[in-house]
């Protein structure tokens, strides 16, 4: 049992595309599924699927590459299980000058930084992508 389940898939993606892995299976989750759509949506991986797999299932991402380069630069955890980072609508931060996406986990569900300004709400940051 991982004591962060987020930090787990960010690293298990981060680990694939060092290696230049086509996919990364992760164990599913709601919260993890919600992630997926948003890389998806904003085109950081091309594709995602939910494989049966005991009772959990495995989310299974298929990575994005440009020229044999990955299209995911890095991620980063913002809040951590020690330290929750919650933020106001105005106060949502912008990676790479608007390159990269921070993903919140909002009152209207978990959304990219665009998304949750468009919408006026803020929320817990839970990680950026970039």
């Amino acid at each position: 049992m991982w004591s962060d389940p987020i930090a787990d898939m960010l690293t298990r993606i981060r680990n694939a595309v060092r290696v230049k892995a086509d996919k990364v299976d992760v164990p599913a989750s709601r919260l993890k599924l919600d992630i997926a759509k948003i890389l998806k949506e904003e085109g950081f991986i091309r594709a995602y699927k939910i494989l049966k797999f005991k009772k959990q299932g495995m989310l299974r991402l298929n990575l994005k590459y440009n020229d044999g380069d990955s299209i995911i630069t890095d991620l980063q955890k913002v809040s951590k299980a020690g330290r929750r980072v919650y933020v106001g609508k105005d106060d949502i931060p912008r990676v790479m000058g608007g390159v990269g996406i921070s993903i919140v986990s909002t009152s209207k569900g978990v959304l990219s930084d665009r998304s949750a300004r468009r919408e006026g709400v803020g929320g817990e940051v839970i990680c950026k992508v970039w």
